[in-house]
């Protein structure tokens, strides 16, 4: 194997535990997105340049920004709001940020090295990609797709704080 699978393997292994034992769900995100980068240097390492764009678009991209939607849509309070700047300290960035230049070292290091992946292991065209998911597995994807999206809906309706209704007999007029 290569140093740079092993170099992306530590940050992965390292950037999942930390998002298993973070309490606060901001941290937490910022080494899943590292996670799922290592991962993608990983795909691209072992020539799946096409799923390493997927993981990154997909997972590190859309994903991260709607569970940061669902956080904001939950709207806490004003709390909330001294909670955030507390989390958003500039040392809480240094560590995710120091492992993501690591991996963007290895990313350039990969494509300047050669274009060919490791020995026997052929690139998989994205036309294969595309026809394999909307070939034979085209139940699958439209069936994880409803899952997610009922997930969201789901999250959402239990997350949500309802209003108190009151009728206007019981409204007081201090005016």
């Amino acid at each position: 194997m290569d140093l740079t699978f092993y170099i992306a393997a530590a940050i992965a292994v390292f950037s999942t535990v930390m998002v298993v034992t973070r309490f606060n769900i901001m941290h937490a995100l910022l080494y899943l997105i590292v996670s799922l980068l290592s991962v993608a240097v990983i795909f691209y390492l072992y020539g799946a340049p096409f799923m390493a764009a997927l993981e990154i678009i997909i997972y590190a991209g859309a994903i991260m920004v709607l569970i940061i939607f669902f956080v904001m849509m939950l709207n806490l309070g004003p709390e909330t709001a001294r909670q955030e700047k507390e989390w958003l300290r500039p040392g809480m960035w240094l560590l995710p940020a120091l492992l993501c230049a690591v991996l963007l070292g290895e990313l350039v290091y990969l494509i300047a090295q050669s274009k060919t992946p490791v020995t026997g292991i052929t690139p998989v065209p994205p036309k294969e990609v595309g026809r394999s998911l909307f070939g034979p597995y085209i139940l699958a994807v439209e069936l994880s797709a409803l899952l997610l999206m009922a997930g969201i809906v789901g999250a959402y309706h239990l997350g949500r704080q309802k209003k108190k209704i009151l009728h206007r007999f019981f409204e007081s007029n201090a005016s």
